[in-house]
């Protein structure tokens, strides 16, 4: 049977649609906003995925040159490897939907979006948030839905909702906004220095907008929603939480606190070994490092939030060491390091002419790309060994973020014909390597020569939110923080205002006023990292 739900949003009209497709997944709809039409469907395996310690969730998304009346180029002439701005899309639509699962959940559970027709004016991408939410609502999968999103302009000094491809050439602002109905879950913007106070009134538009589409979503789930199958959760033994705290006694609290990351891993890596011979007789090897770890959770959570103690010993609004270094190599056109603690990235600028553009073969207006900035992670930068090639969805997602944060500073083609190609390569690891990287890439530019407006510098936020609801906001999170807090906040821009957020979560939704409070405590430390670049040399000259 097919059911049909729709309502006026942003001024055209948003279609769910089941019951239609794809009938043998466990769910699926298709989404219809203009001419632009997706087909999401969400399938869950029927027994527990083996061997792992993760929820394992695949979020795919699938453009088709069709969809936009094109035959793909090159010798096959069919669809390859996703695109960038296909991964880019796959990430936003999993990071509002990751949090809303149990996290013990073992059965492996797939999104696919596929894109069936593009009208380049009305971007497929919101569709796929709102898609897969309702996909996965209406369907039998264990699921604490539904989650709508939305995308916020500011054309003209006036706040746009879903603005369209041509409207977003005249935009400020690139907002995607992503919530339930009680709270904010994922942000991802690109903007032209937009003040603070502004971008929180851009965030609490597109969250209000949201409801309208929850509502749409609940008609849709009242009207084909499936009941909810048990699913068996992974869960330890109820006394190894205890028998865990019994063998560390009060040693875990010293072992976290070490200003150095590897001493703290050694202490750390220590006492988990200790736990593991002392209960692997009596309990399995996978329960035991999962109670270890929520151990670490607990202890860093209780740290912080009762005696304002971070591991590395700083107060939360304080950001690590920083330095800063340009002209190291001497046959690129520009190149820079910024360091952070233990967290370090060169970045190098290559120009080229402008018949070096990189063309863009996607659903949007946009056809040429004159500046690029890509981001590397090798394994050496956590002293790991590991996977060396192509970049994965990650490193696309932070490389992506830090062209989004340095781009509004990139001057224009006019005053400075050239193709742009900034390289950030972390050497070194320990929380923040894409706000790193946005630092870096301000030195290496201006070390080349190219007349950006002004400095652009980024520092990552965190959250510890304890049971009772206390909550702490951390300024330049290091990686042990992010691992076990609960926000990767990201903000860059300058000193007129932002260029690029990007927040994730774990827990089900962050308040207006816990963001507010972040967006305000990184303003003040963005500061430390312009003092720091001005500090340094100057420049070469602009290349004539």
């Amino acid at each position: 049977m097919i059911h049909r739900v729709e309502r006026e949003i942003g001024g055209r009209t948003l279609v769910i649609e089941t019951g239609r497709y794809a009938e043998q997944a466990n769910g699926a709809v298709t989404v219809q906003y203009g001419d632009t039409v997706v087909l999401v469907t969400a399938v869950m395996s029927r027994n527990v995925r083996e061997g792992i310690d993760f929820f394992p969730l695949t979020v795919d998304y699938e453009e088709r040159q069709y969809a936009a009346g094109r035959i793909p180029g090159g010798f096959l002439r069919r669809e390859g490897r996703p695109s960038q701005e296909a991964i880019l899309a796959a990430r936003l639509t999993d990071r509002p939907l990751r949090p809303l699962f149990n996290k013990k959940m073992r059965n492996e559970v797939q999104i696919v979006t596929t894109v069936l027709s593009a009208d380049r004016e009305n971007q497929p991408d919101i569709l796929s948030i709102i898609g897969a939410s309702a996909a996965l609502s209406i369907s039998d999968i264990p699921f604490d839905g539904p989650v709508a999103g939305v995308r916020v302009g500011l054309v003209d000094g006036i706040l746009v909702l879903n603005p369209t491809s041509s409207e977003l050439q005249r935009s400020k602002l690139d907002l995607t906004v992503a919530g339930t109905r009680s709270a904010v879950l994922m942000v991802e913007c690109g903007a032209a220095e937009v003040p603070e106070r502004a971008m929180l009134e851009a965030i609490r538009f597109g969250q209000e907008a949201n409801q309208a589409i929850l509502e749409l979503q609940e008609e849709l789930i009242r009207a084909a929603g499936k009941p909810k199958t048990p699913v068996t959760l992974a869960d330890e033994p109820e006394e190894l939480a205890a028998e865990v705290q019994r063998v560390i006694g009060g040693r875990l609290a010293n072992a976290l606190h070490h200003p150095v990351k590897a001493e703290r891993e050694e202490a750390t890596n220590a006492l988990r070994q200790e736990v593991i011979e002392a209960l692997s007789e009596r309990f399995e090897p996978k329960h035991i490092h999962s109670a270890f770890d929520a151990a670490i959770e607990a202890q860093l959570t209780r740290d912080i939030l009762e005696e304002g103690r971070r591991p590395d010993g700083r107060t939360t609004t304080q950001i690590r060491p920083i330095s800063c270094d340009v002209r190291l190599l001497p046959r690129v056109h520009g190149s820079g390091v910024f360091t952070r603690g233990q967290t370090q990235v060169l970045s190098t600028v290559t120009l080229g002419s402008m018949s070096e553009q990189q063309e863009i073969e996607g659903f949007g207006l946009e056809d040429y790309r004159r500046f690029m900035h890509h981001y590397n992670f090798p394994p050496y930068s956590t002293g790991e060994t590991g996977r060396v090639g192509a970049p994965r969805r990650r490193e696309i997602g932070h490389g992506a973020l830090a062209e989004r944060a340095l781009e509004p500073v990139i001057p224009d083609q006019e005053a400075f014909p050239y193709t742009i190609r900034v390289v950030s390569e972390v050497l070194s690891s320990n929380g923040s390597t894409s706000m790193a990287s946005v630092c870096a890439g301000t030195l290496a530019l201006l070390d080349a020569g190219v007349p950006i407006k002004r400095h652009v510098a980024g520092v990552a936020m965190g959250l510890i939110m304890g049971d009772d609801g206390k909550y702490a906001i951390l300024t330049d999170i290091q990686g042990v923080e992010d691992a076990f807090g609960d926000m990767d906040f990201k903000v860059a821009g300058t000193e007129k205002g932002i260029t690029a957020l990007q927040m994730d979560i774990k827990v089900k939704g962050i308040t207006l006023e816990i963001m507010e409070r972040a967006l305000a405590q990184s303003a003040r430390r963005r500061e430390c990292s312009f003092s720091a670049s001005c500090a340094r040399p100057l420049p070469r000259p602009a290349r004539k």
